[in-house]
């Protein structure tokens, strides 16, 4: 049996990775963990289902199709900027009941499998990732307390009074500093697993939030993207265990990249928008009628129609009928 001790605070928890053993079988936290934040994801996404006007079965569908390619991605992501630590043993390579999933690689397939599923139901592909990332970002929040039973994905060495060490910790302190890594073992480390799952836990609240004053598809996700980016930025600076591309920590690269990419398409987008109903508001109608056009045309190559005041709509005979139904 091990522990994880917050010493400032008076804390010291009993702790074991596994759960419970079937036919000689370990069952991790870990896995406990990430599946009840996966089935909780779904089950409050079937229920909002019908107000965003999204067939129940399409979401079974698609959590059926993108879980299991998550995890591959997730998996792929981890070896490929991890290579050192398998070496090309493939058994160990699939092995991932204790841990080793890097989220970026799942989000990245979650979100092509989310485009490629929406081309091929007829749904708003911004809207249907609109609708999920609230959820997406929930299961993270919640995913966080895996790492906190493996005790993994901690920080460097702190004062603060909610460090924390631990059997593993002090264990994986003294290899890194016998290194060379500047750690001292007996000195508490930064709960990120914490950090992170707070974070993310203040991002779905601003999402569910946001979901209902949004004016265009696709905001919400972009949301997501800005707000996880930026907070996955600075806590994985304060991480031991990052993932490296050369000198760059690759996670820190992505949120930077994912940060200024998705923040500008939020800004342009709602700049245009607000334009567009300046536009009506203050011009004549030629010009609202051009730009009018023009942000018709934008919008049906992505997917989207749009009405007479400039509001974009979900282009897919499924919200119709969802619609007739309600009606």
């Amino acid at each position: 049996m091990g522990y994880v001790e917050f010493p400032k605070l008076g804390l010291r928890i009993p702790i074991n990775r596994e759960a419970f053993n079937i036919f000689g079988m370990s069952v991790y936290w870990y896995g406990i963990i990430l599946s009840f934040a996966f089935f909780l994801s779904v089950v409050l996404a079937m229920r909002n289902s019908k107000k965003a006007g999204i067939n129940q079965d399409d979401i079974i569908d698609l959590v059926l199709v993108a879980a299991p390619l998550s995890v591959i991605g997730a998996r792929i992501y981890y070896v490929i900027f991890n290579w050192s630590e398998f070496n090309g043993d493939f058994w160990k390579i699939i092995n991932i009941r204790t841990g080793g999933l890097a989220i970026y690689g799942g989000l990245i397939a979650a979100a092509i499998v989310a485009v490629v599923f929406s081309k091929v139901k007829k749904i708003n592909p911004l809207h249907l990732v609109d609708f999920g990332a609230p959820y997406f970002v929930l299961a993270q929040a919640i995913g966080r307390w895996g790492n906190f039973t493996n005790q993994e994905a901690f920080g460097g060495n702190t004062n603060l009074p909610w460090g924390m060490t631990g059997n593993e910790i002090k264990s994986q302190l003294q290899h890194l500093s016998n290194m060379g890594y500047a750690v001292d073992p007996n000195v508490p480390v930064h709960p990120t697993f914490l950090y992170e799952s707070l974070w993310n836990l203040v991002v779905f609240l601003l999402l569910v939030w946001f979901s209902k004053r949004k004016k265009l598809n696709g905001e919400v996700f972009c949301l997501y993207m800005v707000g996880y980016g930026a907070g996955r930025f600075w806590i994985e600076g304060l991480r031991l265990d990052s993932l490296w591309l050369g000198k760059f920590r690759v996670s820190q690269l992505l949120s930077v990249i994912f940060l200024i990419v998705f923040g500008l398409i939020f800004a342009i987008r709602r700049i245009r928008y607000n334009k567009l109903q300046f536009a009506a508001e203050t011009s004549g109608e030629s010009e609202f009628s051009y730009l009018l056009q023009r942000l018709n045309q934008d919008s049906e190559s992505e997917g989207v129609e749009t009405d007479s005041s400039g509001q974009e709509t979900v282009n897919d005979s499924e919200s119709t009928e969802n619609k007739k139904e309600d009606d």
